[in-house]
């Protein structure tokens, strides 16, 4: 599928989806919005995709959402609201907070540069951030009189602890590399020129897992950093069995021990 908004790159296992909106940072506007959902889940459901990179076109990774006026706006009659659009309670903020959080494929934010508001949220969405120098975090929410939405004040916390969370949103100030890679906004800090390639080669080297292990390892990751201990290795136990479904991995990943030899994995 061809995106307006968003490229939507496949290769050795390896999705890219790169916010394509270089002239206003990636913000989100309606049709990237839409994109990234769309985009998201095309490749939860591809088979080929294990690992997902996001990204953004130009200098920015996203600046947040699109407050930019339209001018033709004020002259269009506005759309009628349809039933599901009055009973969503989540809006678009929390759709996009749950398509990125949902994936039961890893995910791995390369930060490019700014990534503001929701924007940040997008990010922190994601199961990793690889930056650089070049990179900078910014919560904004309270410079435009508003809480935070899109998953901040749930991920932002989990993340760098719940007084390091409240120091950035309410104070909004900016963060630049070396601090988020201190705090925890960042899992790796690399220079500029390299930053691309090495978010490839952390993605490859998840994609050549087992993919229902490695799938199965997010599920259980996820869910257990809500649960108490009994339940999480309960839950642990019960999705041992998933991985070991795919038989010929489960071969395969025997024979190469024997054999000393880097395993090729197909899922199935």
């Amino acid at each position: 599928m061809s995106y307006e908004h968003l490229i939507y790159d496949v290769q050795d296992h390896v999705v890219t989806l790169t916010l394509n909106r270089p002239e206003k940072l990636n913000a989100l506007n309606a049709g990237l919005r839409h994109d990234l959902r769309e985009a998201l889940a095309e490749a939860q459901q591809d088979d080929d995709v294990r690992v997902v990179l996001l990204t953004g076109a130009g200098r920015g990774f996203c600046s947040g959402a699109d407050l930019t006026p339209n001018p033709g706006a004020a002259s269009q009659q506005a759309p009628k609201s349809q039933q599901n659009d009055l009973m969503d309670d989540l809006g678009w903020v929390g759709r996009q907070a749950l398509a990125i959080y949902n994936m039961d494929k890893p995910s791995i934010a390369v930060m490019n540069g700014v990534a503001a508001g929701a924007g940040m949220s997008l990010s922190l969405g994601c199961d990793m951030r690889i930056g650089s120098e070049k990179s900078r975090f910014k919560t904004v929410f309270i410079e435009r009189n508003l809480s935070p939405d899109s998953g901040m004040s749930f991920f932002l916390p989990r993340i760098v602890g719940y007084s390091r969370a409240a120091d950035l949103i309410y104070t909004s100030r900016t963060v630049e590399a070396e601090e988020a890679y201190r705090i925890g906004l960042l899992d790796r800090l690399v220079g500029d020129d390299a930053l691309m390639e090495s978010a490839q080669e952390v993605a490859a080297q998840m994609a050549g897992w087992p993919p229902l292990a490695l799938r199965t390892s997010k599920r259980v990751l996820q869910h257990n950093n809500e649960v108490e201990l009994d339940d999480a290795l309960r839950f642990e136990l019960s999705n041992l069995a998933t991985p070991r479904k795919a038989v010929n991995d489960q071969k395969e990943s025997q024979l190469s021990f024997i054999e000393k030899r880097k395993p090729s994995f197909t899922g199935t």
